[in-house]
């Protein structure tokens, strides 16, 4: 009884386990193709919105920057324990002018996303004894050795 008892238990617990990947997926599904129907020029913020949903980000300045993002991931194999593996990252830049029609469309996928740049400049910090920073500082030590004032100052 007790052989068949645990064989149910074994079974239940491999019959849960699934050989199937679970992917998770945030942002907009199949960005990719839904950005090849807006045209430049034409598509209007209600196109826009009707297509693609909300924006992830918007930025004003000049004119509108409508940010959409798609990212997909993928837990790894056992022998990496359980990893994120990054499949889809993709992100759609859209510069909507001040009338609210499309003016410019940038897609941007995995691949070229690791084309950027970065200065290898370091900034030097000065502290002379003029600098607003020393005069605070020393400021603030005064403070700490004597908090009501009371000490003279030699």
């Amino acid at each position: 009884m007790i052989k068949i008892f645990c064989l149910i238990v074994i079974f239940i617990f491999i019959s849960n386990c699934t050989l199937n990947k679970v992917i998770k997926h945030h942002g907009v599904h199949f960005l990719e193709t839904k950005q090849n129907k807006l045209i430049v020029g034409k598509s209007s913020k209600n196109d826009i919105t009707e297509l693609l949903g909300p924006p992830s980000t918007k930025s004003t300045f000049e004119d509108d920057l409508w940010i959409y993002m798609e990212i997909q991931t993928s837990s790894s194999k056992l022998s990496k324990l359980g990893k994120k593996k990054l499949l889809k990252n993709n992100i759609l830049l859209l510069d909507i002018d001040n009338k609210g029609i499309l003016k410019n469309s940038i897609f941007f996928n995995k691949e070229n996303m690791n084309e950027l740049k970065f200065s290898n400049d370091a900034t030097q910090m000065d502290y002379s004894k003029n600098s607003f920073i020393y005069d605070f500082l020393n400021s603030l030590r005064q403070k700490i050795n004597d908090p009501l004032g009371k000490k003279k100052i030699k």
